[in-house]
């Protein structure tokens, strides 16, 4: 039998020491080494140093393993409906079997609410099988009946002890596996606490080469930290093939999904639900709730359309410019990059003859929707430009379309779906850039096409 032996590896960069140390040398980072447990290959494996116990099974000459890429079977997948449209289109379609899915959020995001759901849905036709570490089987018990769902075909499991789990689903072979959560479960063999790195990586390991070789769908809940990342080592996020992160304030009912890997389906996707007495409900159309804008109009108000994963979003961004009283006026962007609000603000000043050096701005995007794309800087800019002269946008404007360091509007993708998502919502006049002109009308909306900012102001 091999002897055992440990090492410690960075958390940030993957860099190996023989010994703890408190700096890491490879990137700089202090306090992020971890021991992690190594075990020697045989001497018939060829291999001469030592390497991961969890990546030393491979049993079998290399030679037997190894086929042509022409030889894979290229035969499609069939995936399986969730019963929920919202999660299935940030899964890419459904559930692809022998996949692992990550889900990560806040406590009471509704992780757990989302699985139970879905579980309970998939029972009916499937054998699925709910691993709990942190609640007891009572607790999720009262939750499923405060829900209303139907759990009669639905398999639960109390353990923390991941060879146990796979010990059971291999008894009862179920089509779905869901470990709430990765942070409480352990390896026997691993010399840590639950939680800790080395027990979180192997773990989740154990787990995901079960899923492969089984075919088994894996859900794996993850913590977050302070800052909303993903807790834990960041190999982890490399070991599984889809992460989600389920997004909300505690004062709002809106739950935003959204993916962040997917080997199977966009990047960015995004689902909307609503969280009721009866669970987590999908949200079909989600422009008509970021769209709830007050009967009377007011300055510093404008609707743009964001495009998440593979579907146009229309939102509100309300922008206020108001006279500074410090000596470093205040930028304060939410749901925006904040260094990107100062670079546009520059712009504005160079390109648009608008200063605003000794006024405070604060930009917001209604109902908590982060943007991540470029597409949101005409409408800020022109959200500003409003704010600051006090002057009321068109009520059935919409605006979209990048603003480069020139003053110059650069084009925008999925222009046409953009404005036609637009038209349905009842618009009427839409200003983006001149090259996402359609050449043949949409509907009734009048489509204004500009090339720099001051043509864009001009139309104002």
């Amino acid at each position: 039998m091999a002897k055992a032996k440990s090492a410690y590896v960075c958390n940030d960069c993957g860099a190996e020491y023989g010994k703890w140390q408190g700096q890491c040398t490879a990137c700089g980072a202090w306090n992020t080494l971890s021991e992690v447990r190594l075990a020697s290959l045989p001497a018939a494996s060829g291999s001469r140093g030592a390497r991961y116990e969890g990546y030393a099974g491979n049993a079998g000459p290399a030679h037997k393993r190894v086929i042509s890429l022409s030889e894979v079977d290229l035969q499609d997948t069939a995936r399986i409906p969730t019963g929920t449209g919202e999660l299935d289109r940030v899964l890419g379609g459904g559930l692809v079997p022998g996949s692992a899915v990550l889900i990560g959020g806040h406590p009471g995001a509704g992780k757990s609410t989302l699985l139970l759901q879905t579980l309970c849905h998939l029972a009916e036709s499937l054998p699925v099988l709910y691993v709990t570490g942190e609640e007891s089987l009572q607790q999720v018990a009262m939750r499923a009946a405060r829900l209303g769902l139907k759990a009669d075909n639905m398999k639960m499991l109390s353990e923390t002890s991941v060879e146990t789990i796979c010990d059971v689903a291999q008894h009862l072979k179920p089509k779905v596996l869901v470990i709430d959560s990765i942070q409480v479960m352990h390896v026997a063999d691993v010399q840590s606490a639950p939680g800790s790195v080395a027990q979180v990586r192997e773990g989740a390991a154990f787990l995901t080469r079960f899923a492969k070789q089984t075919g088994t769908v894996l859900f794996l809940v993850g913590h977050v930290t302070k800052d909303g990342s993903l807790a834990g080592p960041k190999v982890l996020e490399h070991m599984i093939d889809c992460s989600l992160q389920l997004e909300g304030s505690s004062d709002s009912r809106y739950r935003t999904l959204r993916s962040h890997k997917n080997r199977f389906g966009a990047v960015n996707e995004l689902g909307v639900f609503a969280m009721l007495e009866t669970g987590l409900k999908e949200v079909r159309n989600p422009s008509s709730i970021f769209l709830n804008r007050g009967s009377e109009a007011s300055s510093g108000s404008v609707v743009m359309v964001l495009w998440e994963g593979t579907r146009p979003l229309l939102v509100e961004l309300q922008a206020l410019v108001d006279q500074s009283h410090l000596a470093n006026p205040r930028r304060v962007a939410v749901g925006l990059d904040h260094n990107r609000l100062a670079m546009l603000l520059a712009v504005l000043h160079r390109h648009g003859g608008l200063m605003t050096g000794d006024q405070d701005v604060f930009v917001n995007v209604v109902g908590g929707v982060k943007v991540l794309e470029t597409s949101a800087d005409l409408a800020l800019l022109l959200a500003v430009v409003s704010s600051f002269r006090d002057q009321v946008l068109p009520h059935d404007l919409i605006v979209f379309g990048e603003v480069g360091l020139s003053g110059e509007i650069r084009p925008v993708q999925n222009g046409q779906e953009r404005i036609r998502e637009a038209a349905k919502h009842g618009f009427k006049r839409a200003i983006v850039p001149k090259a996402n002109v359609p050449k043949e009308r949409l509907g009734d909306i009048q489509i204004i096409g500009v090339q720099t900012l001051s043509e864009a102001l001009d139309q104002l």
